[in-house]
């Protein structure tokens, strides 16, 4: 193991098809990419990548539209930024990596290891969005027409100050989005202009809509079977229910779970010495998923379970074909 130097946690960049990628880079060892989630930037793992760097060779983007990446009028779906997270590791020389995803960067993990199985070694999904429909209501609102103007509102004189006392008084009520009070104002800090409130509504409004999350990683969790796979969650999300993390280890096949008690939605923020002993001892205990085409094919051939034909018809399989139909009206393809 090896210090790691200030240099190593600047931001670098690299030009891929013509947009500038802001990412993070640091240390030697297996590949661990971390991704941040919706509105937030790599900043928000820089107290973790030191001790992670010493055994890994940590990658933290800026994703498209977000913190010091370029922010132009393209497409932020999840399968998109799985095409562009996998084109920067190309660049960089990575072609296998453990990958670790917060909340939307949980999905984009999800999608990455969907759409490149062959270049996933492991999953660490932290409060991962594309489980269920529940989203926190102020992101559905924030889908609506018109969420151009309620941010730019943010940006008037004095706003801050109130966000700042708002975000104090859910703390003092001990509510559950008063967990993450500090990093509501982060968000309020990381959307000074129109470019940047713009990439973040596109963002937002590829995964969720008025009603809630419109993707899901629910129809094809069968995929990960022998996929090395650990969720993480605070039990007093705010954002994205714990409930979401019990229907998700259910539908991973040898998936583990992690509660955070007391934690909302940034767990490694609320005990970072915990989290970077799971993933840690996570990395080090298991063995790269063992990818083959032929594997490949016969999971696609034989389906999720319980949906394949000559299924019993029960009323348990109804429920949960129902669940899976209300979680998502189009899939992350």
């Amino acid at each position: 193991m090896r210090p790691v130097g200030d240099s190593e946690l600047r931001l670098h960049h690299r030009v891929v098809h013509g947009y500038r990628r802001a990412y993070r880079m640091a240390g030697q060892g297996p590949p661990l990419v971390l991704i941040h989630g919706i509105g937030d930037s790599s900043a928000t793992w820089a107290e973790l990548i030191p001790d992670l760097a010493r055994t890994h060779t940590v990658v933290a983007p800026d994703l498209l539209g977000h913190g010091a990446s370029d922010k132009p009028r393209a497409d932020y779906s999840v399968a998109a930024y799985a095409n562009g997270l996998r084109d920067l590791l190309t660049t960089l020389d990575i072609e296998q990596a453990t990958l670790v995803g917060h909340s939307l960067g949980g999905g984009v993990a999800m999608q990455f290891a969907y759409q490149f199985p062959e270049r996933t070694e492991r999953l660490v999904l932290v409060s991962a969005g594309g489980v269920g429909r529940e989203v926190n209501p102020v992101l559905r609102t924030v889908s609506l027409p018109g969420a151009h103007l309620m941010l730019s509102a943010l940006q008037l004189p004095g706003m801050r100050l109130y966000v700042g006392l708002f975000a104090h008084l859910m703390r003092l009520l001990d509510t559950d989005l008063g967990q993450d009070a500090s990093e509501l104002l982060t968000l309020v800090d990381a959307l000074p202009d129109a470019t940047s409130r713009s990439a973040f509504i596109r963002t937002l409004r590829a995964v969720v809509d008025w009603r809630g999350q419109v993707v899901t990683m629910l129809d094809r969790c069968y995929l990960t079977e022998g996929m090395p796979t650990m969720l993480i969650w605070g039990d007093r999300d705010g954002v994205v229910p714990v409930r979401h993390a019990y229907g998700a280890h259910e539908a991973m096949p040898g998936s583990r779970l992690e509660i955070f008690e007391g934690a909302g939605h940034f767990p490694f923020h609320s005990d970072p010495a915990r989290f970077l002993s799971l993933v840690q001892d996570f990395t080090g205990t298991t063995s790269p998923a063992d990818w083959s085409r032929e594997r490949w094919r016969e999971l696609l051939l034989a389906g999720r379970p319980g949906s394949a034909a000559g299924q019993p018809d029960t009323p348990l399989a109804r429920a949960v074909e129902r669940e899976l139909q209300e979680a998502s009206e189009r899939s992350a393809t």
